[in-house]
């Protein structure tokens, strides 16, 4: 194990010493590159964890806990991935990164009550969980959800879902069209560069499983994509970047239509499902037109 991993197991160690202590904390569960054996931590990774309590409220609103676990430099919160609750993120002595996603006890016991999807549990868990602490059972539980959720095979995208993809790629393509026309430089670039781009990497995903078998592993908000996407994918993801000037984004934009075209058609082909040709060919010209 190098330096850089017994420094984040020391972390672990001091955080399950202390959270044995609080009576309002009643699971700890490591998920993420930390708890994989598929893609491991490397030396770069942080670390997650998800903590249950009933007094989540402590620990969005202070940060004097972390001082419990090591020297810490800076800490702030946002919301979890999912959007559903907190985390307070931290910067520990050495650059060592966690992440603590705080899940209100009453929500935990909801969410395992309810069977969460298997979706869900794939997403959070299904990659890999390291329970350090469990005081009621209740990471058991989750454990054997993911064991469940494991034998539920993938699904296509319906007619409707791939639509659902395209179509709002090409509104907010004229969208980005119009605010660069306004002058709205900033505005037209977080719509291409991470709006439209996230729509972008769902159709990778899909083009890729097209190809490869919907069973094919294409990660999460993509992580690893240069392992998993079509190698003609990859270099023409060069040119949808733009610099910060109205020349390039129009660039970009205009190379990210390509390429999402190019992907889209041929995913529709291989599931069979129907592309809007007309209302792509009206945009493009139109934006075309426009530039």
């Amino acid at each position: 194990m190098s330096g850089i991993h017994e420094l984040y197991e020391q972390l672990v160690k001091q955080f399950v010493e202390w959270a044995e202590t609080r009576v309002d904390i009643r699971a700890a569960i490591i998920v993420g590159s930390r708890a994989r054996v598929v893609g491991p931590a490397d030396e770069w990774a942080d670390l997650d964890i998800i903590v249950v309590t009933s007094d989540p409220e402590y620990y969005v609103k202070s940060a004097e806990w972390l001082e419990n676990i090591g020297t810490v430099l800076l800490t702030f919160i946002e919301p979890t991935t999912s959007g559903d609750e907190m985390e307070r993120r931290a910067l520990f002595e050495g650059m060592l990164d966690v992440d603590f996603a705080i899940i209100p006890l009453a929500r935990a016991q909801q969410l395992l009550q309810a069977k969460m999807t298997p979706v869900q549990v794939v997403n959070t868990f299904g990659r890999g969980m390291r329970v350090i602490l469990d005081k009621d059972g209740m990471a058991a539980q989750v454990e054997k959800l993911v064991s469940s959720a494991a034998t539920v095979p993938p699904q296509a995208p319906s007619q409707g879902e791939f639509l659902q993809v395209v179509n709002d790629f090409l509104y907010h393509a004229v969208f980005t069209a119009k605010h660069l026309k306004r002058g709205e430089l900033w505005w037209a670039k977080m719509s291409s560069d991470c709006y439209m781009q996230h729509l972008l990497l769902r159709m990778i995903e899909w083009h890729a499983r097209a190809k490869c078998g919907w069973n094919y592993d294409t990660w999460f908000r993509g992580r690893f994509l240069e392992k998993w996407a079509d190698p003609q994918v990859l270099k023409l993801m060069r040119y949808v970047f733009s610099h910060y000037d109205e020349v390039d984004v129009k660039r970009g934009l205009l190379a990210m239509m390509r390429l999402f075209h190019a992907v889209a058609t041929e995913t529709a082909e291989k599931l069979g499902v129907s592309y809007p040709t007309d209302a792509d060919k009206k945009v493009t010209a139109w934006i075309e037109d426009v530039f």
